[in-house]
């Protein structure tokens, strides 16, 4: 192993832990229900929802069937052509800020970049975008997915930081190449403090596109540097446009940890939930999901998932936001 990474090896164990119990806590929680797997339909019209469960204080829900489920698109109550339950593989980018502004946080960046390789399956895909001025591919000209841990450790210990904050182009990267992924379940984590003052792309331009997307965001919000400029409230708009969630670790080192292991911990007790959407026009406008839980005790529990998606206009761009065929 890397001589430079064996200081931050206990932190590693640490994550890992963390996420072991994540997943003990939510077998405790498990009725007595085989992993489930059905699907009806492959169409490129198929909405996938990654959809989470919990319980009382916030333990992961895993074992509900299917009939516990209810997924409404503006108010009609869809059919159920997809339904995945358990530690299915998944396609995640990892956006790693390198600006001026995340001085002094790198370490605690690469901790969580190196933490995320050591919770991640042998079969998950990983892609690295980083950024200042630009953003750019961390990963090989002939694909920007690595499954190698080592590889992922090795990059997350080389990145400077230095310039100006392109973070809206650098999420459409990934978002982009997220599209060529094997797996249908697809994840994106940002490490950054939410500043953007570089690039070409608006706010509301790449919340757009994140909407078309079948991509669930997530966000480490490493804040705190004098005299900076930090935007921890866009962090949480587009993670809550997709169904993620945004972390504020108040310190660096544990805190870290423990948001790390929050996001690979949820990864891996995600329902996937997917329909064809009756009257599809293709196009354009807001569509608004519920989905809801009707079996026994349901009331105690919670779920989350996005709460729309916006469906773009036909043509080979909208087509390629579609999860593909593959579980």
């Amino acid at each position: 192993m890397n001589c430079a990474l064996r200081p931050r090896t206990a932190a590693h164990a640490r994550v890992l832990a963390l996420v072991l119990a994540c997943g003990l806590a939510a077998a405790s929680q498990t009725a007595a229900h085989p992993r489930a797997r059905f699907q009806f339909s492959t169409t490129s019209a198929l909405v996938v929802l990654p959809v989470v469960v919990t319980g009382p204080h916030g333990r992961f829900i895993s074992g509900l069937p299917a009939r516990d489920f209810q997924v409404y698109e503006d108010g009609r109550r869809q059919k159920l052509a997809l339904f995945e339950e358990g530690n299915a593989p998944i396609s995640v980018a990892i956006v790693v800020d390198r600006s001026g502004s995340m001085a002094g946080k790198s370490e605690e960046a690469a901790d969580a970049i190196a933490a995320f390789a050591w919770a991640s399956d042998s079969r998950d895909q990983i892609l690295m975008v980083e950024f200042n001025d630009h953003p750019a591919d961390v990963g090989t000209h002939h694909s920007p997915f690595w499954r190698s841990r080592r590889r992922v450790l090795a990059a997350a210990e080389a990145l400077p930081v230095g310039g100006e904050t392109a973070l809206y182009d650098a999420v459409d990267l990934a978002l982009r190449r997220l599209r060529r992924s094997q797996w249908r379940r697809r994840a994106l984590v940002i490490l950054s403090d939410g500043g953007n003052n570089a690039g070409r792309l608006h706010f509301r331009q790449v919340l757009a596109r994140a909407r078309r997307s079948w991509v669930t965001i997530y966000a480490i919000g490493l804040l705190g540097a004098p005299g900076e400029e930090e935007n921890p409230g866009l962090l949480k708009r587009l993670c809550r446009a997709t169904g993620g969630v945004a972390y504020f670790p108040h310190a660096p080192g544990a805190a870290v940890e423990a948001a790390t292991a929050a996001i690979a911990g949820e990864l891996r007790q995600q329902y996937t939930l997917g329909y064809v959407p009756g009257g599809f026009d293709g196009g354009g406008r807001f569509r608004r999901i519920q989905v809801r839980l009707v079996g026994p005790g349901s009331g105690k529990l919670r779920v989350r998932t996005r709460p729309g998606y916006e469906a773009a206009p036909p043509g080979p761009s909208a087509r390629g936001d579609h999860p593909p065929p593959g579980v």
